[in-house]
C-alpha cells in the first residue's frame, strides 16, 4: 500500500469523523505487520520483557514513566529483589519504599504504588484486576499505566500512549497538534488485537530508539513507507512543541547541623510533610528565602529557631558573609562553641520547579533537643533514610568540608 494513500485534513485519523477512523483501520494491518516484525527481530533484552507476573509488569511501567530505560534497569532489579510480589510491597513501611525509590525522582509514583498495593491486598484479594477500567480505579493509575498493564499482562486490546507513542503517531499521520483523546483513539484503532502488549511496546520502542524528538532515524524506521510526515518533510515539526511554562524558581536556606561530641558525628534531620513535593522524605532543615537576602543572617536566625544557637550567639558586626571563608565561631545551646561556614550552593530541577539550595554547615560540640519533626541520626542511619538527591549532594559537601577542617 503506497504512502500516498494517507490523507490529512478532514479525513485524517483523529479528526473526529468516521472517514478518518476508517482510513486508520484500513492501514492497521500493514502497520501492525511491519512494526511487530521489526520488534520481534530487534527488541531490546530488558529484565521485564517476557515477564508474566502482572505485579512486576506494573512496577516496570510505573518506573518507566518520565525516566530513561537505562536508569530504570538497576532500580527495577533491586526493587523486585526487595519487594518480589505485591504482598511484600503492601506490607512494607512507606519509609522503606521511598528508600528503595531514592534517586528515581517523582516520588509520588512510589507512594502511589505502595498505596495501590495496599488497596489490592485489602480489597481485591491480592490480585491486580485484569481490565484497564478496573486498573484505573487504583491510586495513581492513569490511562497509560492501565493500558500498558492490561495489554501486556492480560492481553486486553487497549492502547498505551506515552510521549513516544504520541510522537510516532503524530508523524505517521502528520498531525501537528493532536489532542490526547485523538491520539488515544488512533492508537486504539491500530493496536493489534492478537498481540496488544507487544504492539504497544513496539510502538513505544520505535519512538524511544528511532523516531526520536530530534534527528530521527527515518532511514532505519520499519514503517517509514507509511509515514506521511516523512513524505511531506514535516517530521521535525511533528508533533508541534507544547507550550510549557518556565519552572518556578525558589531559593532555600539549608542548615546542616552536626553534633561532634561523643565520637562519630550525628546529623539533625527532619521529615517532610506527608503531602506535597518530596512528601515523607528526610532532609536537613530548610526554609525558603528571597534571592539576594543576606544568607548568613537567615542561617543564624534559622539556627536560633531550631534552638541550636543562643540569642546572642553572634555579634551583629560579624554578619559579614566574607567572614564565612574561614567560618564563624559562636555560642551554641549544646554547651560550647559552634562553628558555622557556608557550603557551595546546589541546584536541582524538578518538573515545574528550579530549586537553589544554599547550605550552611554548623558544627556543634554536642546534641540539643531536636525539633518536634526531627531527630539526630548517625551517618549510617542517615544512609538508610529516604533522602532527596539534592540533600545527598549537600551531605557530600558537608563531609568534604569537615575533612578539610580536620573533623
Amino acid at each position: 500500500m503506497g504512502k500516498g494513500n494517507i490523507r490529512v485534513g478532514a479525513d485524517a485519523p483523529g479528526a473526529g469523523n468516521k472517514s478518518g477512523s476508517s482510513r486508520a483501520a484500513a492501514r492497521a494491518p500493514e502497520i501492525r505487520r511491519l512494526l511487530l516484525g521489526a520488534y520481534d527481530a530487534g527488541k531490546r533484552d530488558l529484565p521485564w520483557r517476557g515477564e508474566s507476573d502482572p505485579y512486576r509488569i506494573w512496577v516496570s511501567e510505573v518506573m518507566l514513566q518520565q525516566t530513561r530505560v537505562e536508569t530504570v534497569i538497576p532500580y527495577y532489579k533491586e526493587w523486585v529483589t526487595r519487594f518480589p510480589n505485591l504482598e511484600t510491597l503492601a506490607m512494607a513501611d512507606e519509609e522503606e519504599v521511598l528508600r528503595a525509590w531514592q534517586g528515581l525522582g517523582y516520588y509520588s509514583r512510589a507512594r502511589n504504588l505502595h498505596g495501590a498495593a495496599k488497596v489490592v491486598r485489602e480489597r481485591l484479594g491480592g490480585e491486580l484486576p485484569p481490565s484497564s477500567v478496573a486498573l484505573r480505579a487504583l491510586p495513581g493509575v492513569g490511562d497509560y499505566t492501565a493500558g500498558a498493564v492490561a495489554s501486556i499482562a492480560f492481553g486486553e486490546a487497549v492502547p498505551a500512549v506515552d510521549g513516544n507513542a504520541r510522537r510516532v503517531l503524530s508523524r505517521i499521520f502528520d498531525l501537528p497538534a493532536p489532542t490526547p483523546r485523538a491520539i488515544r483513539n488512533l492508537a486504539g484503532t491500530l493496536v493489534d488485537p492478537a498481540r496488544p502488549g507487544d504492539f504497544n511496546q513496539a510502538l513505544m520502542e520505535l519512538g524511544s530508539r528511532i523516531c526520536t524528538p530530534r534527528s530521527p532515524g527515518c532511514e532505519r524506521c520499519p514503517i517509514a513507507s507509511s509515514c506521511l510526515a516523512r513524505e511531506r518533510g514535516s517530521v521535525e515539526d511533528r508533533p508541534g512543541a507544547r507550550v510549557r511554562k518556565p519552572p518556578k524558581e525558589v531559593d532555600l536556606l539549608v542548615l546542616v547541623s552536626v553534633a561532634l561530641g561523643g565520637g562519630s558525628p550525628r546529623f539533625l534531620v527532619r521529615r517532610r510533610p506527608p503531602t506535597g513535593l518530596l512528601a515523607g522524605l528526610w532532609e536537613f532543615p530548610a526554609v525558603e528565602v528571597e534571592p539576594g537576602e543576606a544568607a548568613l543572617r537567615w542561617a543564624l536566625e534559622g539556627a536560633r529557631e531550631l534552638g541550636i544557637l543562643g540569642e546572642g550567639a553572634c555579634p551583629e558586626e560579624e554578619l559579614d558573609e566574607v567572614a564565612l571563608e574561614g567560618g564563624i565561631s559562636m555560642d551554641s545551646n549544646a554547651g560550647g562553641q559552634a562553628m558555622c561556614r557556608r557550603l557551595d550552593s546546589v541546584e536541582h530541577l524538578f518538573t515545574h520547579l528550579r530549586a537553589r539550595y544554599h547550605p550552611f554547615l554548623i558544627r556543634l560540640p554536642g546534641e540539643i533537643g531536636p525539633p518536634a519533626d526531627g531527630r539526630w541520626v548517625s551517618l549510617e542511619e542517615l544512609g538508610k533514610l529516604p533522602v532527596p538527591v539534592a540533600q545527598r549532594r549537600i551531605l557530600e559537601a558537608a563531609m568534604a568540608a569537615m575533612v578539610l577542617d580536620g573533623g
